[in-house]
């Protein structure tokens, strides 16, 4: 059993059939039946059994599989290792909330660009939730997501802190008359969406019953059905004026450390310390970060993800 064969048989496994790898690997698909009768019969055991659909991974292949996934993850971190020699180049692949994207990337994200032409960088959207697992698992670099993050296989360094306001229809003046208003629903993005436990749990301090909760695809549609009184939401204050126009909703401040959040970067704390990857935090930190100034001032410390207290909850824009 070698490498080649392990990477022949997740593929086969990830993807259900062996045309299907054969595909993917650009091999025929007699190459591909043929390696995994032999790794069956190196390891003396079935590894997949056929149906008419392709095929699904037997007892015995269910367990080698996550091995089979470690050991490409490792040739693929030595081959990055293998030729870093501290210049940035290569794909950079980094995930954000989509409020982060909006707000805090543009300009640094060009900057980058400019400044590394060697790299090729590839931005992606989504919840805390996902991303935090796709980041777990391999698929992202690193992402900007909401604090606190907890994850044994993570570290999260806190870059943002934003403020929050909750929004709602023009005509509703305060949060007393939002609790007074009948039964309430909230506006948020699909499941995961960042700030859907902040707000539920503030609703739930000012007596509103538990609301409805209406999904949407994109932050535009979101805001613009609250503007239009179907809901309300909870979204950083920065966006209100760069983003949307101002006076289409009416913007509440929250006291205290309900208004405030960390937005942090996360990543592997086994990962291959990409020249990339190092010159592309630089350039996101704070400036006077940069030069160890800002931690003092802020408290936005770099801080392992483990030992922070509690989880972020529901997942974040």
């Amino acid at each position: 059993m070698d490498s080649s064969d392990l990477r022949v048989f997740e593929a086969v496994a990830r993807l259900g059939g062996m045309g299907r790898a054969a595909i993917e690997l650009n091999t025929v698909q007699s190459n591909v039946t043929s390696r995994i009768r032999h790794l069956e019969h190196e390891l003396g055991t079935a590894l997949f059994r056929r149906h008419p659909r392709g095929v699904e991974a037997t007892a015995a292949g269910r367990q080698l599989l996550p091995y089979a996934v470690k050991v490409a993850r490792l040739i693929a971190d030595a081959r990055r290792a293998a030729v870093e020699d501290g210049t940035p180049r290569g794909q950079l692949v980094v995930g954000a909330l989509e409020t982060t994207a909006a707000l805090r990337l543009s300009d640094k994200l060009a900057g980058y660009v400019a400044a590394h032409p060697g790299v090729d960088l590839v931005l992606r959207t989504g919840t805390t939730c996902e991303l935090v697992e796709q980041v777990a698992s391999r698929g992202l670099d690193g992402a900007f997501v909401c604090g606190p993050v907890t994850h044994a296989e993570l570290t999260a360094e806190p870059i943002f802190a934003e403020e929050l306001v909750l929004l709602t229809a023009p005509e509703i003046a305060s949060l007393d008359a939002l609790a007074g208003g009948g039964e309430p629903r909230i506006v948020v993005l699909r499941a995961g969406c960042s700030y859907r436990q902040r707000l539920e749990e503030l609703l739930a301090r000012r007596g509103v019953p538990a609301p409805r909760i209406l999904e949407f695809g994109t932050l535009e549609a979101v805001f613009g059905c609250v503007a239009a009184g179907l809901g309300v939401t909870l979204l950083p204050r920065a966006l209100l004026g760069p983003v949307w126009r101002e006076g289409r909703v009416a913007l509440h401040p929250l006291p205290g450390r309900d208004g405030w959040v960390k937005t942090v970067f996360v990543r592997r704390r086994d990962a291959v310390p990409l020249a990339a990857l190092t010159a592309f935090l630089a350039m996101m930190r704070p400036a006077a970060d940069r030069h160890g100034r800002a931690a003092a001032r802020t408290g936005l410390r770099p801080t392992d993800a483990g030992q922070r207290g509690v989880a972020s909850g529901g997942g974040d824009r």
